[in-house]
């Protein structure tokens, strides 16, 4: 596999996570070009399930592509040496053991830095490298309880709802690779590297933003709102003739749109509507006022008055609706990737474009170890030695 471009290809990154948050920081690496080496152990040595389908399924090949691959037993003396070289050319290591697993092996962060002081170690744990709940494993549904989410999402009363997608998981990923970067960046001064955490709790606390600012600065204790937003009003899910839409009629000017569309200018004068503290306090009044002028016509053609008159309105779309719409395909969100044993695929593109520097092609998912041979060999590891350490289980 040729060396990737971009802008990141000038780094090298080693990659010792699994499951989802990890792999999604990498991801963002290995997307801009990063030299991203997956390590995993050797099949023999290795009892995790490979979620999403295995190797050749749409989670792994979505989560892992634009990545090498090799195979070492870091529980073998042998394994841990040949890590330590790889750490001493690499960039970056991004990893998501829990605290105590990484020190017993040897590659927590004090133990890297000595081989590598440029080294930027990222560490991606449930709830914090240290603190009471520091040995605890992670979990996304969890992290969206204990973060506060689950308490918001959903229709008033229904009790708590996780979101549909690990909203924890994606968050901490992102943040982690924002991370890396910002400590890369920082190297460039120092000549150092340093130590980038996250957690799952972290990154979903960071995500709840102004709901979490409703409680820090006002003492307001967010509750749950279903469809409707929670501060703009009227900002919800309407039902038409034939579907429902979305409509987001914030500020007066909108609100007053939004009346001379639906031919519903009354209620600009109704007391109840006068402004957003009213329609605040009698906001289900209004969505059943507003609903019985919507229900009376076809999504399309309120989507199409709606914003044409500049309020703004959408469908509620399924997943393959989302990727058939127009203005989606034109943005390139469904990535095509040759993949040798599945064909032509798509994969989830990224959602950042870079006017001098695009994302180069895709390439799919790594087989376990399909890069052995050419990352060992640059090592300065020959064919004999090789084959001793596949014998003895090393690789």
């Amino acid at each position: 596999m040729p060396r990737r471009e971009g802008p990141l290809s000038r780094f090298t990154v080693l990659d010792l996570t699994r499951v989802r948050a990890g792999p999604t920081a990498v991801r963002q690496l290995a997307d801009w070009g990063a030299d991203v080496i997956k390590v995993e152990a050797p099949e023999h040595a290795d009892s995790a399930p490979v979620f999403g389908g295995g190797r050749d399924g749409s989670d792994f090949q979505n989560l892992q592509r634009n990545k090498r691959a090799i195979t070492l037993n870091l529980k073998a003396p042998r394994g841990l040496a040949i890590f330590r070289k790889l750490v001493a050319g690499a960039d970056v290591v991004v990893e998501n053991y829990r605290p105590e697993v990484k020190r017993r092996l040897g590659i927590d962060y004090p133990a890297l830095r000595r081989t590598n002081p440029r080294l930027v170690y990222a560490s991606i744990s449930g709830f914090g490298e240290d603190g009471p709940y520091a040995g605890r494993p992670g979990f996304d549904q969890i992290a969206q309880g204990m973060g506060g989410l689950m308490s918001i999402t959903g229709l008033p009363g229904q009790g708590p709802v996780r979101a549909g997608i690990p909203v924890a998981d994606l968050g901490a990923g992102i943040y982690c690779a924002f991370g890396i970067l910002a400590a890369l960046l920082e190297r460039e001064h120092s000549g150092e590297g340093q130590w980038v955490r996250t957690s799952l709790l972290q990154a979903q606390i960071a995500l709840l933003d102004f709901q979490a600012a409703r409680w820090l600065m006002d003492g307001e204790v967010p509750p749950q709102a279903g469809n409707n937003h929670p501060t703009t009003i009227p900002t919800g899910v309407f039902r038409t003739a034939d579907g429902h839409i979305n409509v987001a009629a914030a500020g007066e000017k909108i609100w007053r749109r939004l009346c001379r569309v639906l031919n519903v200018e009354h209620l600009e004068a109704d007391p109840r509507f006068a402004d957003a503290e009213a329609r605040s306090a009698n906001r289900d009044a209004l969505h059943r006022e507003l609903g019985e002028r919507l229900v009376e016509r076809e999504s399309a053609q309120w989507i199409r008055e709606l914003n044409d008159a500049g309020v703004p309105c959408g469908p509620i779309n399924r997943i393959d609706e989302t990727f058939g719409d127009p203005q989606v395909e034109h943005l390139g969100m469904a990535r095509p990737v040759a993949h040798p044993r599945l064909g032509d695929i798509s994969l989830v593109g990224q959602p950042i474009r870079l006017s001098r520097a695009p994302d180069p092609p895709y390439q799919p998912a790594p087989d376990r170890g399909q890069h052995n041979g050419e990352v060992y060999r640059a090592l300065g590891i020959g064919d004999e030695e090789l084959r001793s350490l596949r014998e003895q289980g090393v690789i």
